[in-house]
This record gives C-alpha cells, sequence and structure tokens, in this order.
C-alpha cells in the first residue's frame, strides 16, 4: 500500500514538474489565478491517464502519454497564456528534457539501495531541488533568449526537440536504443555532437546579429541625445533673440532721449554695445541650410569659448542623401570631440579646428581636422576613447556615412587628426 502511495505520488509529481517547468519557460505571470489553472490541468491529466492506465495498461499509456500529458500542456499554453505556437511546444520540449535529470538522480538512487521505492524517492527529492534552481538560474534565460526571435527558439528548442523525438522512436515506439546493435551504440552521441556542433555555429551568426542590431540601436540613441542637445541649444539661443527683440521698444525710447539731448557720443556708444550684443546671438551665416547653419553656430560659440580658432567653409549641395537630423548628427559628433581634444592642448594659440564642406565629382565631401595632445589610438579603423561613456560619436559617423553607401577615413598626419568622407 505504502508502495503504492509512493509511486502514484512520483507519477503525480512528475508531471506537476513538467507543467511547472513548461509554463515558466514560457513567460506565465506568476500570478494566482495561473497557479490554480496549471494546478487544476495537472490535476484533470492525472485523473486521465489513471483511467487510461485502468483500461489499457501501463504500456499504452506510455505510448499515448503524448497525447495525454504532452500535447494537452502546449495547447494550455497557446491558448490559456496566449504563447507563440513555437514558444508554447519549445517550453514542452525543454521541460521534457529538463525531466530526465530528476529521472536519472532516481534511477541511480534506486540501483544503489536495489529498491523502487528509493528510485521514487529519490525522483521525487530531485524534482523539488532541481526546479528551485531551474526556477532561480534557467528560467529568465530561457524566456529571453525564446522571445528574442524566431531564429533563437528555433535554434534553442532544436535539440530538445530531437531529443523528445528520439526517445520515444527508439524506446518508446520501438526497442532500437535496447537492441544493443553497433548503429544504436554510436547514433545517439555522433547526432548529439552533429547537433552541439551546428547550434554554436547558428547561435554565433545569431548572437552576432543581435549584437550588430544592438549596435546600431545604441549608436541612433546616441545621435538622438546629441541632436537633443544640441538643439534644445538653438532654442535657447532663439528665446533669448526673441527676448531681445522685445526689449528693442526700450532701446529705442532710449535712443530718442539720447537723440533729444544731441548728445551723438552716447549714442554712438550705446549702438555698439547693442551691436555687440546682437553679435552675440545672432547665428553666423555658414550656409544656406538654416539647421545646419544653427549647428554650425553653435559650434563655433563654443569653440570661441574655449579660445579655439575654428574655420569653417561649407559650401553644401542642393541635395545631398542625408536627412537634416543625420547631416547634424554627423556634424556635432565631429566637432564636439573636436573642441574636446582642443581643449586639452595647454597652448590656445595651438587649437585649431578646420572644417570643410563641399561637392565634388557630385559628391558631398567631408573634411573635418584638429590639433591634438594626445595622439588617439585606432581600433579597426576608428580612434578608441579610453572615457566612460565615450565612443559612440565615431561609431555613429561612420554608420551615417556607411549607411547611404559612402566612404570615410579617420587619420592622423602632421599633428592634426582629421576626418574625411565622401558619400
Amino acid at each position: 500500500m505504502i508502495e503504492t502511495a509512493i509511486a502514484f505520488s512520483r507519477y503525480f509529481i512528475s508531471l506537476l514538474f513538467g507543467a511547472a517547468i513548461a509554463v515558466s519557460f514560457a513567460g506565465m505571470e506568476r500570478t494566482r489565478k495561473n497557479y490554480i489553472a496549471v494546478g487544476s490541468l495537472t490535476i484533470v491529466l492525472f485523473i486521465l491517464q489513471f483511467i487510461c492506465l485502468q483500461i489499457w495498461g501501463m504500456v499504452a499509456t506510455v505510448k499515448l502519454y503524448p497525447l495525454l500529458s504532452h500535447l494537452p500542456l502546449a495547447i494550455f499554453i497557446f491558448t490559456y497564456l496566449k504563447r507563440p505556437l513555437l514558444i508554447s511546444l519549445t517550453s514542452v520540449f525543454a521541460s521534457f528534457l529538463c525531466y530526465q535529470l530528476p529521472r536519472w538522480f532516481g534511477t541511480s538512487i534506486g540501483e544503489v539501495f536495489n529498491s523502487v521505492s528509493m528510485d521514487h524517492i529519490g525522483y521525487i527529492t530531485a524534482a523539488f531541488l532541481i526546479y528551485y534552481f531551474l526556477q532561480k538560474y534557467a528560467v529568465k534565460s530561457v524566456c529571453h533568449l525564446m522571445e528574442r526571435s524566431v531564429s533563437s527558439c528555433l535554434l534553442f528548442g532544436a535539440m530538445p526537440a530531437f531529443y523528445y523525438l528520439f526517445e520515444y522512436s527508439t524506446t518508446v515506439y520501438t526497442d532500437f536504443m535496447y537492441s544493443g546493435s553497433r548503429v544504436a551504440i554510436q547514433f545517439m552521441p555522433f547526432i548529439t555532437s552533429a547537433f552541439y556542433f551546428v547550434f554554436v555555429l547558428l547561435y554565433y551568426a545569431e548572437t552576432q546579429k543581435q549584437a550588430s542590431i544592438q549596435r546600431e540601436r545604441d549608436i541612433l540613441d546616441t545621435q538622438f541625445v546629441h541632436v537633443q542637445k544640441e538643439f534644445e541649444s538653438l532654442r535657447k539661443m532663439q528665446q533669448i533673440t526673441a527676448s531681445y527683440r522685445h526689449d528693442m521698444r526700450h532701446h529705442f525710447a532710449l535712443l530718442q532721449s539720447m537723440a533729444s539731448s544731441g548728445n551723438m557720443e552716447e549714442i554712438k556708444e550705446y549702438l555698439q554695445n547693442v551691436q555687440s550684443d546682437l553679435d552675440a546671438i545672432t547665428p553666423i551665416r555658414f550656409c544656406e541650410n538654416e539647421t545646419v547653419n544653427l549647428i554650425l553656430s553653435s559650434f563655433a560659440a563654443k569653440a570661441k569659448q574655449s579660445e579655439i580658432l575654428l574655420t569653417i567653409d561649407a559650401k553644401l549641395p542642393s541635395s545631398y542623401p542625408f536627412s537634416d537630423t543625420e547631416l547634424c548628427s554627423l556634424l556635432s559628433n565631429a566637432l564636439e570631440n573636436a573642441i574636446r581634444a582642443s581643449e586639452q592642448i595647454a597652448d590656445s594659440d595651438k587649437r585649431i579646428i578646420e572644417l570643410r564642406i563641399f561637392s565634388k565629382n557630385k559628391k558631398l565631401c567631408f573634411d573635418i581636422r584638429n590639433r591634438y595632445e594626445t595622439e588617439p589610438i585606432f581600433h579597426q579603423g576608428l580612434p578608441v576613447s579610453k572615457e566612460q561613456g565615450h565612443g559612440f560619436g565615431t561609431k555613429s559617423m561612420a554608420h551615417i556615412v556607411e549607411k547611404y553607401g559612402g566612404v570615410f577615413r579617420f587619420s592622423v598626419k602632421d599633428g592634426w587628426f582629421i576626418f574625411q568622407a565622401t558619400t
């Protein structure tokens, strides 16, 4: 009686273990409602298997197990948890693979004590321990891997799916694995190694693809933040200009009062001060493109503030491949890096930046160069920054140029750091 109770407890725990791992891998939210649903499903499936066992016996029940347990579990994940079909099936296959761990542990304990009951007790004990470790160390990673992309899910699920099919086809529906033939003995190690080899190659390609996408996303985020900062600076400049325009009537009233007194010297001095203030807030005209002109004006002011000689020769054609946002991001990153490098030069007379934008052979060309104090380090053609949080600027510049089939080059020559691009 006790042995029978232990045996049925083992089968129920086995079913509950598989269901709990499968729904966890599928990303089930840990709510009371979901726990009740999974528990109810487990009880229903257990009763269904018990009825099948009583009617058709153990052999038939084992052969029907995929229809009595695995298929309903996959349907439950697909319909109740509303997970994609691929994730539902992969979760079930992966849980079947995890089920083998307590199974082998129980078998080992049973062999040591030469007792079927110890086999069941060993399985139950191992199931709880393995469930705990899977929840703590594996579930989040598996969920992320399956949800990352269809390719990742297929790669992850290929081996568990193969093992599932191999297990049932060679040990349940046939006795191929127990035949002792040379083919049976050599087949499983070979096919496992081959699957692992292919998995590593394909997964490496997938991770490289995902890393490339992530790098592009980081670059685009950097572009967006940088352009946002520049436009915020320009917006403040426009607000100052609007405020100054609003105060013009006060200036005119004061000038009229000075003119009535006939004090021409005071009028000249006052107008000179007003002109200086206007020059300070009025963007310099570098090119016809208003947005680019504002960006260049902003950096010209920054360079002047840092005692840097910035010369700009910008002749933009009427049409070019970049959007204004991309062009401003390219210029902003280049000029910001140039100003940062120039500020490190102790002698202010050597702080020089030269920027040229011109059209040649129907191509838009950039030549941006600056003096430097410390010679830059290059990696794969890009300058490398040692400062935390820097280094995305040059990657962003390279990405923008390459996006439109252009070519670029970072180099140093005769004390100049040079960025050149054509697109």
